[in-house]
């Protein structure tokens, strides 16, 4: 019987995404590489904890849960979360930043300065630059500020971001132009947050280390993971949490978003990855990749 192994997720490291198993062990994931995995014949997908706990009660969690949490996991995983906007007295700097993941779609956040670039990594951003410095609560009004004057979002599904990576610009200067006129728009706003320092822009773009450029467009994605399936291909691009693989023969590319790995049972692939695929896919339609409305 083949060993079952736990995916805790996608990490990005300098030398590019790493998947990680329980136990602390990981895989590092290079373009070219095949990667197949199966999910293990009569398995659940089970809760995967909170905050480095396991589930009390190994709660089974829905395929097509990106959290792979039951709602309690979920609850006490949110109420220490920055990003759930649960955590005031963090005495950490943090960054504000402008993020560009495609036409139309920018976004605001905050990330702790000693994660560097990591967050805009693991959330699939091509193209970002640093807008201010400082405490945590002037680095929130700032956001605040960004969303209620400029209408710029700080959340961006998944689903949409992926869907519009086919028809990025070729240009750099391109892909960093939406977020240099959202930057100098931000920076000229009344009631800037005295204490937060502003950034001056200098874009950073990933569509390198990501693998997108000349890659080729993907058609669709994974929509969930079944007990017994396989999934694997040629690994073409990684972005955020995603994993774009050649699927089969003709080289048909499906993204299979990582997190849906997580509570299950995963075995190596019965049919050595030869690109098989037997999971629901779900084609990208032309409405998935919709503009952003109001962003200027």
């Amino acid at each position: 019987m083949a060993q079952t192994w736990r995916c805790t997720g996608l990490r990005w490291s300098y030398g590019g995404p790493v998947l990680g198993w329980g136990g602390g062990h990981s895989s590092a994931l290079s373009r070219g590489r095949t990667v197949a995995f199966g999910v293990a014949e009569g398995s659940a997908r089970i809760c995967v904890g909170a905050r480095g706990h396991a589930c009390p009660t190994r709660a089974e969690v829905p395929a097509r849960s990106t959290g792979a949490r039951c709602e309690e996991c979920a609850r006490l995983d949110r109420a220490h979360s920055v990003a759930a906007d649960t955590i005031v007295d963090d005495p950490r700097p943090y960054h504000v930043y402008l993020a560009w993941f495609g036409p139309g779609l920018a976004k605001v956040g905050i990330t702790a300065l000693e994660r560097g670039p990591a967050r805009l990594l693991e959330q699939g951003a091509v193209c970002f630059s640093w807008l201010g410095a400082g405490p945590l609560m002037a680095a929130r009004r700032a956001e605040e500020l960004l969303r209620a004057a400029l209408r710029v979002p700080d959340r961006i599904p998944y689903g949409v971001k992926r869907a519009v990576r086919a028809a990025l610009p070729a240009a750099e200067a391109e892909r960093a132009a939406e977020i240099a006129e959202l930057h100098a728009r931000a920076l000229a706003l009344p009631g800037w947050p005295e204490s937060l320092a502003p950034r001056p822009f200098r874009p950073v773009d990933h569509l390198g280390v990501f693998g997108l450029v000349d890659a080729p467009a993907a058609v669709g994605e994974v929509g969930e993971l079944v007990a017994g399936s396989e999934f694997g291909g040629r690994l073409v691009a990684a972005a955020g949490p995603d994993l774009h693989l050649a699927a089969d023969g003709d080289g048909t590319v499906v993204v299979l978003d990582t997190r849906l790995m997580r509570g299950w049972g995963i075995v190596p692939a019965a049919s050595a990855g030869d690109g098989r695929i037997s999971v629901p896919v779900r084609r990208f339609r032309q409405s998935d990749a919709h503009a952003q409305d109001g962003l200027f």
